[in-house]
């Protein structure tokens, strides 16, 4: 398995690990920005009585309202990178990674915009008679790219694996079990035969469950997520601050060693940031496409919201809470993942300078430490070799290890390059940082809340989580229309349904690696296809703006 993933990260670090991905997309944010003048202020409130409906016309072509657009849109994105992928952000770059989520969000309401209103502008009528657009029809029927359009449309089916699909349910099951002790497979089961009766009910049964789920569990995370924030009162500014300085050397202590890096920061949070609320991706406009209006840039406007109310508000909350709670670095009772664990061959210290100051180079791959190949021997649960374990970027303490019974194991444990195989049926648990998910259920219970706060995050993650599964299916069917038509869209919710319930005892490392994976490729085409219809863009803009003050004088 380890294999497996040491193969997948090395594929991950080449595509949004590197430092051209996040370039390329906050720069297409930056270039829109500029280009059309600050869209997100100028249209901003307009963009809120666009959503009211104020505006619409009767008999406009269309199977959703501008707020149910916005309600599937957002059901999308809020999901699990609220939850578990601010933590993993913080986790894995600091406090300075919620900027950089912050500038994509800030930017990526500009590219939102544009896509949404491109997407639109160029979507056509199934053989059902349903609406469909998105990022494929504007590269097929403007660009004249047809292998670009295919190539976005099939690594949206992939994508909606890798968004919508396995970390979804991966995120809800470990909350549940974290919280409640459910097994992580009955979750899994049960939520898949939800999964299945709502999708394949096509997006009018989408639209009309999303558009409950949506507002009802953002009011009930936002209050929670208050009640922590102040119970910590003293640690908001500090945790502010900590967000905005060190921006570029990224010299917060991570991992529980020594600084991230301005780089770690920087991919991390632009990462994170994409898969939260999935800007320049080009999910939303196949939801948006669905919109009742005759007028694309109106419904673009509806698109600025997303980020803004994902990222800016949601996001920080989340990362408020986690920084002023001082969870991040805590080393907190858990159970191991193999993916998250390395058995070193010496003994390390991390209350020791020089011993904190290896494992911060040997765990940003700037140095080697050797790692431990041979037998643990264990008596009542207790290694009796010398050595350390290093799991969630920290040393691990009063570490256990348990059968497949959990009772106390005694014998041997074979491992091999500082990694074991959970086929030898064995667990680790003990003391170390956290991540994902788990992080944040912690960081809700450091209030008046108590342990009720793991039921916020627990109930949250799974009506954001499963909302989201929801509306990248739709997304992933509308690109199996695309490429095979229709008849291929039943085999496909089938896959989609199987893969969801699979991933919900899957390996976390692994799951998330594989997300930002089709997250790059899927971005990839959008981003490029955007960037060479800028003119269209321009115009399509300018002669919206041009009636609209025509017609609604006293509004501008």
């Amino acid at each position: 398995m380890h294999n497996l993933n040491d193969f997948l990260t090395l594929i991950e670090g080449f595509l949004g690990g590197s430092k051209w991905f996040p370039i390329l997309l906050i720069g297409t944010g930056l270039f829109y920005t500029i280009y059309l003048k600050f869209p997100q202020f100028r249209f901003f409130k307009h963009a809120l009585k666009v959503v009211t409906g104020k505006y619409d016309k009767p008999g406009e072509k269309g199977d959703a309202s501008h707020f149910q657009a916005l309600t599937t849109a957002l059901s999308g994105t809020v999901g699990t990178g609220n939850i578990a992928g601010v933590a993993l952000a913080i986790y894995l770059g600091g406090p300075a990674a919620l900027f950089w989520m912050l500038v994509t969000a800030f930017l990526g309401m500009t590219t939102k915009f544009v896509e949404v209103t491109l997407s639109h502008k160029y979507r056509e009528t199934d053989e059902k008679g349903f609406i469909t657009g998105g990022p494929m029809y504007y590269m097929k029927n403007k660009l004249n790219m047809r292998w670009l359009a295919g190539f976005f449309a099939a690594m949206t089916i992939f994508s909606s694996f890798g968004t919508g699909s396995l970390p979804q349910i991966n995120s809800i099951s470990n909350s549940m079990f974290t919280t409640f002790g459910f097994n992580k497979m009955l979750v899994g089961g049960v939520l898949t035969i939800l999964l299945a009766f709502v999708i394949l009910g096509g997006i009018k049964r989408i639209a009309k469950v999303t558009e409950k789920l949506v507002p009802t569990m953002a009011i009930i995370y936002f209050v929670g997520a208050l009640a922590v924030i102040f119970y910590n009162y003293e640690n908001i500014i500090p945790s502010f601050v900590s967000i905005f300085t060190n921006v570029f050397t990224g010299t917060a202590a991570v991992g529980g060693f020594l600084g991230a890096g301005f780089s770690y920061a920087l991919t991390k949070g632009v990462n994170r940031g994409l898969f939260s609320n999935e800007a320049g991706q080009g999910s939303a406009p196949i939801a948006h496409a669905a919109a009742r209006t005759e007028e694309p840039v109106s419904e673009g406007m509806v698109a600025i919201l997303e980020p803004f109310i994902d990222t800016i508000v949601i996001c920080t909350l989340t990362g408020l809470v986690i920084l002023s709670s001082g969870v991040w670095t805590e080393k907190l009772p858990n159970q191991f993942q193999p993916t998250d664990m390395v058995v070193m061959a010496d003994q390390y210290d991390d209350t020791n300078e020089d011993d904190r100051e290896k494992l911060y180079h040997y765990l940003g791959g700037a140095s080697d430490l050797p790692v431990f190949t041979g037998d643990l021997v264990v008596e009542n649960g207790e290694i009796k070799n010398e050595l350390s374990i290093i799991n969630a970027r920290s040393v691990a303490e009063n570490i256990k290890i348990y059968d497949s019974e959990d009772n106390l194991y005694n014998g041997k444990v074979a491992i091999s390059n500082g990694k074991y195989s959970s086929e030898n049926g064995v667990t680790f648990k003990g003391e170390s940082l956290v991540h994902s998910a788990p992080l944040t259920a912690e960081a809700f219970t450091r209030s008046l809340l108590g342990d009720w706060g793991k039921w916020i995050v627990s109930i949250g993650l799974l009506l954001f989580a499963f909302s989201t599964a929801i509306a990248w299916a739709y997304y992933g069917g509308r690109s199996v229309t695309y490429l095979f038509g229709v008849k291929g869209v039943l085999p496909y919710r089938i896959i989609y349904c199987i893969g969801f319930f699979i991933a919900s005892f899957a390996d976390t490392t692994i799951i998330w690696t594989i997300s930002g994976i089709t997250i790059v490729l899927m971005a990839l085409p959008n981003l490029i296809g955007i960037l060479m219809l800028h003119k269209d863009m321009k115009s399509t803009l300018n002669t919206y703006w041009d009636k609209f003050k025509k017609e609604h004088p006293s509004e501008v």
